[in-house]
């Protein structure tokens, strides 16, 4: 265009300040094609004479550093750690001025600096000669008065003086090299720095001068594309700047939800276009997610923020499901009872809501050395405070153990027999203190005596959260409550998300919540009249209910419980002195009373030997040590089987690792079996019989 002047589009992009974005560019140096700079976004672009740009942003690369003396160039990336020094300029300065001007911004930090003249001056009765030098120790400036330099001047006979030189003063200056040293981005950043020539402060990598040219990432749209162009600036084409003239030319600007959630109250309501869809793998499992498409339309009623919470659903037979929630949801709870999987969990509980009380939900076993108590079904436990409790044992070094404990009150339930109230009263006051530690693992419930009925933002004043609730009573504003029919949920957390009020054009009075820093969508603003008359907008009904994925869940975890300590382990055993402080565990009233109906009187009860061999699968007794072997006698040898020979001569060969007495010779297989006997043994298994009866035709005692 007339009046323009075409430049390289990398001189124009260094020389651009993202204050005066955006700009307009036409494109007037022919065909450009780079398609695999495009490929890496999954679309070809060319670039054609007359095409219009308009660039938004900016982003800083590389750097391209060019051999002066081979006309080589290279790449550095921007955070390289090398540094580099000024090249002083070869031609000289015809004033002080401009010599300063060619330093970077903040002149005072980079001082001090030295140059010589090659002209004899004069200044105040101070006369310089030609070839000093001069180092430059800081800038005078008075108001009113012209800027001076005071510089330092080493004479002869190590004589030195202080002189000021005004900033205007004429002559022939030279810069002279500086110990001075810059890194690649900081000398990217001073325009002033950007023009000078540098060499590495390293010779062994290069010696030779270098000029520094700065590659940027061009972020830019172009009125025929709906989605952002991102190229860099090296490109070899020319450009004019057209702003001015192409101010009303329409371009389509993607916008993010955060973007958008940022513009002001009064550009909404408005219809706008989805330029890019949300990913595959969305956070969301919602009705409204799969209208989300490209190219179709959305009205976008309002911005706000809204406090929701995140509810999920008991692991069960079924798939776990996630609801994020507003606390303008019109249903009513009711609290249920949380489970607690060990004495840590219950920790945890207590420091939100003082005064827990629990019922144990499964018989835990005394663990002496580790000092974990013996809990009974049933028994309730007020959880008091977080203290330290010494352990029987000592550790592996001979030192008492101390370990954290959770102090509880064990309340001890009125016996049976007992008819009196009063005494049943006193009974219910005595409570025993006892200590769990907080790695012990064990199966509580929480003890409740709250019926009432909660809205939910109720429950967040109320309550810390995580809570188990139960709706009672569905919201009668949403045409299907998807929280109904839980037998619990689990409130999670609360959240005050930036949304946009959302709906289709087609249902504008059906109405969602986007929360905007969850979803990724890319949409523009279109002139689309609203769905509806002028000055009669509907009224609009919120979806208050909208289903996360897991995803969500374990993000949303992971930015509230980053710095969660995790459960103490417990203490190192020391066998030797575990053995000596191992004690049977003491059983309580219900398991003594248990065992009594299990067994009446005239009946026989297994012994403590034969109770051990029973299943257990909380704690396995352990393997009981070999016999001791004496001396004189040799250990126990299977049998061997016999060769032919021996079987024809009708008897087996002695076992000679046995002792033989001559006087008491009995063969098993001559002995019958005493049918008639009165003894009452139990019916031991045909297999197994015929296993006993093959070995033992097959060894003789003596």
């Amino acid at each position: 265009m007339a009046g323009t002047t075409a430049l390289p589009l990398q001189q124009f992009i260094a020389s651009l300040d993202d204050t005066c974005l955006p700009k307009i560019l036409q494109v007037c140096s022919g065909v450009y094609f780079q398609g695999s700079i495009y490929e890496i976004s999954g679309s070809e672009v060319c670039f054609s004479t007359g095409d219009l740009i308009k660039v938004i942003g900016t982003e800083l690369l590389s750097v391209c550093c060019e051999d002066i003396s081979s006309n080589k160039k290279f790449e550095l990336p921007i955070n390289h750690t090398g540094l580099f020094k000024v090249v002083p300029e070869e031609m000289p300065y015809s004033t002080v001025e401009e010599m300063v001007s060619l330093r970077p911004v903040g002149l005072e930090s980079c001082l001090p600096f030295t140059f010589t003249t090659r002209t004899k001056m004069t200044f105040d009765n101070f006369t310089l000669g030609s070839g000093k030098a001069l180092t430059v120790l800081s800038i005078e400036r008075h108001k009113g008065e012209e800027d001076q330099m005071r510089c330092h001047v080493q004479g002869q006979q190590e004589a030195s003086a202080e002189v000021c030189i005004p900033l205007s003063s004429h002559g022939e200056f030279y810069e002279c090299e500086s110990e001075e040293c810059f890194t690649l981005r900081e000398i990217m950043s001073s325009s002033s720095l950007r023009s000078r020539r540098f060499r590495f402060t390293n010779t062994t990598k290069c010696d030779s001068p270098l000029l520094f040219t700065p590659i940027f990432q061009v972020h830019a749209v172009m009125s025929m594309r709906k989605n952002v162009l991102k190229f860099p600036s090296s490109l070899e084409v020319d450009v004019v700047d057209v702003t001015e003239q192409c101010k009303d030319v329409n371009f389509v600007t993607p916008l993010s939800l955060t973007e958008v959630h940022s513009k002001p109250a009064e550009s909404f309501p408005a219809v706008v276009e989805i330029l890019e869809g949300p990913e595959t793998h969305s956070m969301f499992k919602c009705s409204w997610l799969q209208g989300l498409s490209q190219n179709s339309h959305l009205v976008f009623h309002k911005i706000g923020a809204s406090a929701m919470i995140l509810l999920s659903s008991l692991k069960a037979r079924k798939a776990q499901q996630f609801f994020l929630v507003s606390q303008r949801y019109g249903g009513r709870f009711r609290r249920r009872p949380r489970e607690f999987n060990s004495v840590y969990e219950l920790y945890v509980a207590s420091i939100q809501a003082p005064g827990l009380m629990v019922s144990v939900t499964r018989n835990c076993e005394e663990v002496e050395e580790e000092g974990m108590p013996a809990l009974s079904v049933g028994e309730r436990l007020v959880v008091v405070r977080c203290e330290r409790m010494e352990l029987p044992c000592e550790s592996s070094v001979g030192q008492k153990q101390s370990v954290e404990a959770l102090l509880c009150q064990r309340l001890e339930e009125p016996d049976d027999g007992d008819d009196d109230d009063e005494e049943e009263v006193k009974q219910e006051d005595k409570r025993e203190e006892i200590f769990l530690p907080l790695y012990m693992q064990g199966h509580f419930v929480e003890v409740l005596a709250d019926n009432k009925k909660y809205s939910l933002r109720d429950l967040g004043k109320e309550f810390s959260l995580p809570l188990d609730v139960k709706v009672v009573s569905r919201d009668s504003e949403l045409e299907t409550d998807p929280l109904v029919g839980f037998a619990c949920l689990r409130l999670e957390g609360a959240m005050l998300e930036p949304t946009i009020q959302a709906s289709f054009p087609h249902r504008p009075d059906s109405c969602f919540e986007i929360p905007t820093q969850w979803l990724s969508l890319s949409v523009s603003f279109t002139k689309d009249p609203l769905p509806w008359p002028s000055s009669q907008a509907p009224e609009c009904r919120v979806d208050k209910v909208t289903e996360v994925t897991e995803t969500f869940f374990y993000e949303f975890r992971k930015k509230g419980n980053s710095d969660a300590v995790p459960p103490p382990r417990p203490p190192k055993r020391n066998l030797s002195s575990s053995k000596s402080c191992k004690k049977s565990a003491k059983p309580s009233k219900k398991s003594s009373k248990a065992d009594r109906s299990k067994h009446p009187p005239g009946k026989s009860v297994p012994s403590e030997e034969l109770a051990n061999l029973t299943l257990n699968t909380k704690r396995r007794p352990p393997a009981p040590p070999p016999p001791a072997i004496s001396d004189d006698q040799p250990p126990p040898v299977v049998p061997r089987k016999h060769s032919g020979a021996e079987m024809t001569a009708g008897k087996a060969l002695p076992n000679t690792y046995v002792k033989m007495d001559a006087t008491k010779k009995v063969r098993l297989c001559d002995v019958a079996a005493d049918v008639d006997s009165d003894h009452d043994y139990e019916t031991v298994d045909e297999t197994l019989m015929t296993m006993m009866k093959n070995a033992q035709e097959n060894v003789m005692f003596y």
